[in-house]
């Protein structure tokens, strides 16, 4: 049967009124949930902390982004490169899709209608987010005086981790070839950990394990892998599609029982959690 072209008209129209209703199908918006492997697991796993640059610009959907965390389900995710919007529909995933309950707080550093979308009079935020089973306090956002190429800061929060209180960071250090820079991030950096006996720092910090402007926080505390040490001697395993341990869980006061890097399909930077073990 031929359709007149009145009748098609009126079909496209309904097509496209169907589609205005339901929202749009990828990236962020998906409509069907990726399901989860068998080994997942099914609730917030107390005492996990991860860590991942979910890659900003990057053609990824925050139905996937939010089916890989949920598949480790940790206690607190520090994000990096992170766009508000994105990480409301993360955590909006989580919830609805696999029972995930998060607090969210950013670290927005700059306003980029390139990185985020937005009107142009409206740009979305971008920077870092902690997301925490457990509520937070005392949440700051710092944007370092110097970002390099881009504006990088940090944002910090007040949680209970093995029922007593822990101060969690989550940075962003200048880009690669930046390395002065960093250095004088991490000086600012340092001496907010520093003043916590119980520190959990998490971040991109673009910059290998024996880097000189690492120093200062190899002093401070040790990364969750006990093999990763700033000694070219050190076996850290890489946390990069380019083979480079990049992302870093930095522990003071704290010891971890295991620790697992995950590679993922939607970002550059892999997966990195820590288990901590609170007998010690």
């Amino acid at each position: 049967m031929v359709l007149g072209r009145g009748t098609r008209l009126l079909a496209g129209a309904a097509i496209v009124i169907c589609m205005v209703l339901v929202g749009p199908s990828a990236p962020s918006g998906s409509l069907f949930a990726r399901s989860l492997p068998s080994e997942a697991v099914r609730e917030v796993v107390p005492n996990r902390v991860m860590t991942w640059n979910i890659c900003n610009p990057c053609d990824a959907s925050n139905v996937d982004r939010a089916a890989e965390i949920a598949t480790y389900a940790p206690q607190i995710v520090g994000l990096q490169e992170a766009c508000v919007r994105d990480v409301e529909r993360i955590r909006d995933q989580l919830e609805s899709r696999y029972g995930l309950v998060y607090h969210v707080e950013y670290g927005t550093v700059l306003r980029n209608w390139g990185r985020c979308g937005g009107p142009p009079w409206s740009p979305g935020a971008y920077g870092q987010a902690v997301l925490s089973a457990a509520p937070m306090t005392d949440g700051v956002s710092v944007e370092y005086p110097d970002g390099g190429s881009e504006d990088r800061g940090y944002v910090a929060v007040t949680t209970m981790v093995g029922g007593r209180p822990a101060r969690v960071f989550n940075t962003h250090l200048a880009q690669r070839r930046q390395e002065a820079v960093r250095a004088e991030q991490i000086d600012v950096l340092a001496a907010e950990v520093a003043r916590h006996d119980r520190a959990i720092v998490l971040g991109d910090f673009n910059a290998v394990p024996d880097a000189p402007e690492l120093t200062e926080m190899w002093a401070l505390a040790a990364d969750t892998d006990p093999q990763c040490h700033p000694s070219p001697a050190g076996a850290c395993e890489p946390t990069t599609d380019w083979w480079s341990k990049f992302d870093y869980i930095f522990l003071r006061g704290f010891a971890s029982l295991e620790h697992g890097v995950h590679p993922s399909p939607y970002s550059d930077h892999h997966m990195l959690h820590a288990d901590l073990d609170l007998r010690r």
